[in-house]
């Protein structure tokens, strides 16, 4: 087992070099050791290795004594669905998130779907599971089948979802859906039944092999695509997920992309209408249009360090009604403190339901007018502190605000930086907003010049 594969808040590798059955039952054995769990829910993503890695994690739990419920081809949000709606101790999914095909891994929860990442448990069950000596013979036996209940979650699943937005309010869109050949499609199809809703469906039907390449909008060339048929279908908007389904991603009517940033500022917005006064949590990367929307709907913005563990836990602690990051996850008081794929969308619909302009129009009176964002730069340099410290040296002269909550955050009273180091390569990642596009631009090629020192 390669120590490598346990990440800051999963567990990832590439299968079977990195992480293959052997692995997976130590990981699952320890998992069980330290949470010490009355019951284990596991599900699994579409990957090619799943069901195996799967059937092995499922042996490792009833080997146990432990039972475990079953619950099939899953998002990611739907383990947290499942361990914290039906009360159950614990979870584990076997997925490898957004990674390509030959990746595979697994995401852990306790109870109450709480992660269970680098600091809050994660190195301690690495640490067990390498130190283990387990016998390849232990993965040809039988499994107490006894111990395993099998539970179709979809229904319920939906029904959660379907309760963050007035489906009677709802236009007759016609949506552009691309679930990246994940597991999104088989959700949507649920959730959508019985509305007025026309879906045209791209990358659908889920397949392991990810035959378009690595299954994340993130990256630029993975969305042509779906622009593409936005506007050859004269479609309302479009929607993208990842492979496992726990971020979500719109386009306009005209293709455009929207960045994971304006799109928690507009979330802010909707919940803090139906409800002044709560707090949002948001990450440090880009921040103006989520300050300005919070402040002007009379809420409470509260940043924190970027990645779940760090959002899930501030929220709790907050209490706060909703969470986002620019990477496009949101996270949702009401949906146990958790991420979800599918609430962002029918929200959307209806607040689009309201409208009478299009969501093109939208974003430009509300962001891309104001706000103009360099998109996340990652650059590999020998020492991230030091770019750090020297941003900071440079830029700290005339400065109107100075954070250090994740990496080196500057404000000036026209443009601002993030600088932040990744929790696992020594990559440095920019992040740049300005009033104006040139500006942005002069400051961004300023700044990317540091790390190249």
């Amino acid at each position: 087992m390669k120590e490598s594969i346990f990440k800051a808040y999963d567990i990832r590798g590439i299968y079977p070099t990195e992480i293959n059955e052997l692995d997976v039952y130590k990981i699952a054995k320890a998992f069980c050791e330290f949470v010490q769990p009355s019951e284990v829910v596991i599900g699994a993503d579409v990957r090619l290795s799943s069901p195996s890695l799967k059937k092995v994690a499922i042996k490792a739990v009833t080997d146990q004594g432990i039972k475990v419920i079953d619950v099939g081809e899953i998002s990611t949000d739907m383990l947290y669905f499942s361990v914290a709606h039906y009360g159950y101790a614990s979870g584990f999914s076997l997925t490898a998130s957004h990674n390509p095909k030959e990746y595979n891994g697994m995401k852990c929860v306790r109870e109450g779907s709480r992660p269970i990442s680098a600091d809050s448990g994660l190195f301690e069950i690495r640490d067990r599971a390498m130190q283990m000596e387990v016998d390849e013979a232990v993965l040809q036996g039988e499994i107490n089948e006894s111990l395993v209940e099998k539970k179709d979650i979809l229904a319920d699943y939906t029904a959660k979802v379907k309760s963050f937005a007035d489906f009677s309010k709802f236009k007759a869109f016609k949506i552009v859906a691309n679930p990246n050949f994940g597991v999104a499609g088989r959700a949507l199809d649920s959730l959508l039944a019985g509305t007025n809703i026309a879906v045209e469906k791209l990358n659908y039907i889920p397949d392991g092999n990810f035959p378009k390449g690595r299954p994340d909008p993130l990256i630029p060339e993975n969305r042509e695509e779906l622009s593409r048929l936005v506007v050859e279908k004269g479609a309302d908007f479009g929607v993208a997920w990842d492979a496992d389904a726990d971020r979500c991603f719109f386009f306009t009517e005209k293709g455009e992309f929207i960045e994971g940033y304006f799109v928690t500022a507009l979330l802010a917005q909707i919940f803090l209408q139906r409800q002044a006064g709560k707090k949002i949590i948001h990450d440090t990367r880009l921040t103006w249009a989520i300050e300005e929307i919070v402040k002007k709907n009379d809420g409470i913005d509260v940043p924190t360090k970027a990645g779940h563990s760090f959002i899930k836990e501030r929220m709790r602690k907050e209490n706060a009604v909703f969470g986002g990051e620019m990477s496009a996850h949101y996270y949702f008081r009401d949906y146990f403190f958790c991420d979800n794929g599918l609430i962002p969308l029918v929200m959307m619909m209806e607040f689009l339901s309201t409208q009478e302009k299009s969501l093109s129009e939208i974003m430009h009176e509300m962001f891309w007018a104001k706000y103009f964002v360099s998109g996340e730069i990652n650059t590999q340099v020998a020492n991230v502190q030091a770019v750090i410290e020297n941003a900071k040296r440079i830029y700290s002269a005339g400065a109107v605000k100075i954070d250090e909550t994740d990496g080196i955050s500057i404000d000036h009273a026209d443009w601002r930086f993030n600088f932040r180091g990744s929790n696992t390569e020594p990559v440095i990642r920019l992040n740049v907003e300005a009033h104006s596009q040139a500006l942005m631009e002069e400051k961004r090629d300023e700044l990317l010049q540091l790390t190249q020192a």
